[in-house]
């Protein structure tokens, strides 16, 4: 870059040389592209009938699923607007669980509407503007058109939903149920915390052998064959250190010049052991979760006093199992007590297909549950995995706050006739942003028709005719995907959480405003590598072009 030289003086150097630049137009309509090359990635997985992405990494795993957040996650993307497309399905996975693809896509299409505005000569400040204003509109559309929450039968319908569309096969129905009992065991005044339903998946039988226990499933088995399978009115100890002789914590040396003093040491590192299941025993315990090891002596000494024990737990597995059994995680063994233990009414060593998992059941705090997934696959287990996730949320969310929109792009009409009767009355350029909104809304009935085989053309006028005829219920008209009608959503049980549909909107709009902004990309070149020959592209800029896309 440089300086405006006059006089024939010699300009000034101001930016490193190879940095790359792109201003005004040039710069929007770069950043404008990569976000719509992310939302496009997407698109075909939206709605019901939206297809799958298989995903390869550098090591070759491979990830089948339309989920839009898993998508994203996986797939390098370098252009930095296309990264704050990416953040948006971040956040709304955050927040709600559900609905990424929905917010990308919309984020897409707001930023694809803005092109011929600023084509016009629009100023981005008065579009960002009218944005702001029709996303407030929207909210305040969106508000008035929720419906209460009065039944968990509406609830399973959130999750079928939810999980309509998803690898889970036509197992859809009893999955629902899963997730709203499991949903209802762990609220608490009215909050579902979904970090309590913990979710274990094994290989075999199919997805409809999924179930759910009121309690904990560990994938862990007894450390030792001679320890009970079974053990009632469980006294656990939770001990977050290894029960074995610990390594000095400096290089040290012993000589033992007679075997006589060899035996002695042997002896002493034995008994050190012994006290230590003493101790454990004297406490009361009957179970140990150990989370780190468990000395083969420490098993022998433990299964010769009947306590069932499980070593290597996750972290998260122990602070769950405090949590369900009100113990005490305790860091030196030496130092328990009967008050650090926890209690659960069973614990028990069961076969779950090929392996052995640990169930305890019967807890003081029954706020804890696990749901143990079935499926052929490793790809299938972790795609209804993914599906269950975005379930158990949206249920959470509908529970929290209440309130449920109609589906199937219902909202989306609504939130468009009604933006465009407000645009009118605004007036001034702010005006056309307005309407490039409430333009950009039809992109989610739109895309969920064109990825069902469905006339996109005629679905979208026959959404907008029967929003049109009925002021009562129109509202809750959403494109039927089997038939290409308009019906009522509400009558068919196509339900989402009012939050999944603000939250998509507020950010959708955020993130189109921000990179509207841009007026300016300075990329700046890439350090060179200490080894200049290991890197042929030596000196290149720090992104493949400021309009590469991904």
């Amino acid at each position: 870059m440089y300086g405006p030289g006059s006089n024939g003086q010699q300009p000034i150097i101001v930016l490193k040389e190879g940095t790359q630049r792109s201003k005004d137009k040039e710069a929007q309509f770069n950043n404008i592209a990569a976000a719509k090359a992310v939302a496009d990635s997407v698109r075909s997985t939206l709605g019901p009938k939206g297809m799958d992405k298989m995903l390869v990494d550098t090591i070759g795993d491979v990830t089948i699923t339309n989920d839009g957040v898993t998508i994203l996650k996986e797939i390098d993307v370098q252009h930095p607007a296309a990264k704050m497309v990416v953040e948006v399905a971040k956040t709304q996975d955050d927040e709600c669980g559900d609905g990424t693809t929905t917010a990308v896509v919309l984020a897409g299409e707001l930023l694809k509407q803005s092109e011929s505005l600023i084509d016009a000569n629009v100023h981005p400040t008065v579009i960002t503007n009218g944005f702001k204003m029709a996303a407030a509109k929207a909210v305040e559309v969106l508000d008035n058109i929720a419906v209460d929450v009065t039944s968990d039968k509406l609830l399973k319908q959130v999750s079928l939903t939810a999980l309509t569309g998803k690898s889970v096969g036509g197992e859809g129905d009893i999955l629902s149920d899963i997730v709203v009992k499991a949903c209802r065991a762990v609220e608490d005044n009215g909050t579902v915390d979904t970090d309590d339903i913990m979710i274990t998946k094994k290989a075999g039988d199919v997805v409809a052998d999924t179930y759910m226990i009121e309690g904990l499933v560990i994938d862990k088995q007894r450390v030792h064959p001679r320890m009970p399978k079974l053990v009632k009115n469980a006294k656990i100890a939770l001990i977050t250190t290894q029960l074995e002789n610990k390594k000095t914590e400096v290089d040290a040396q012993i000589q033992i010049t007679a075997p006589s003093a060899m035996q002695s040491f042997l002896d002493q590192e034995e008994a050190h052991l012994k006290e230590l299941v003493d101790k454990i025993v004297a406490a009361g315990a009957n179970v140990v979760f150990c989370q780190k090891g468990v000395d083969d002596l420490v098993q022998h000494y433990l299964a010769k006093n009947g306590v069932f024990c499980c070593r290597r737990l996750k972290e998260s597995d122990m602070i769950a199992i405090a949590k369900a059994t009100g113990g005490k995680l305790v860091g030196e063994p030496m130092e328990i007590k009967k008050d650090d233990l926890g209690f659960a009414e069973c614990v028990e060593e069961k076969e779950v297909g090929a392996d052995s998992m640990c169930f305890i059941t019967g807890c003081k705090n029954p706020k804890a549950v696990s749901i143990v997934i079935r499926g052929g696959t490793e790809h299938v287990l972790d795609e209804v995995e993914r599906a269950l996730n975005d379930a158990i949320r949206v249920v959470g969310v509908a529970i929290e706050d209440g309130k449920v929109v109609a589906g199937a792009g219902a909202p989306e009409i609504e939130i468009e006739l009604k933006l465009a009767k407000y645009a009118s009355s605004v007036g001034g350029r702010e005006q056309l942003a307005i309407e490039a909104f409430a333009k950009a809304m039809e992109i989610i009935p739109w895309t969920i028709a064109e990825n069902a085989g469905i006339d996109s053309i005629d679905s979208i006028i026959k959404l907008k005719s029967a929003h049109e005829k009925d002021k009562k219920k129109g509202c809750y008209f959403g494109l039927d995907l089997d038939s290409g009608e308009a019906v009522d959503m509400l009558k068919r049980n196509v339900v989402e959480p009012l939050r999944v549909k603000v939250q998509a909107i507020n950010s959708a709009a955020e993130v189109a405003n921000m990179i509207l902004r841009i007026d300016d990309v300075i990329a700046s070149r890439r350090a060179p590598p200490m080894n200049p020959m290991a890197d042929p592209n030596m000196g290149g800029p720090g992104m493949s072009g400021v309009g590469g896309m991904m």
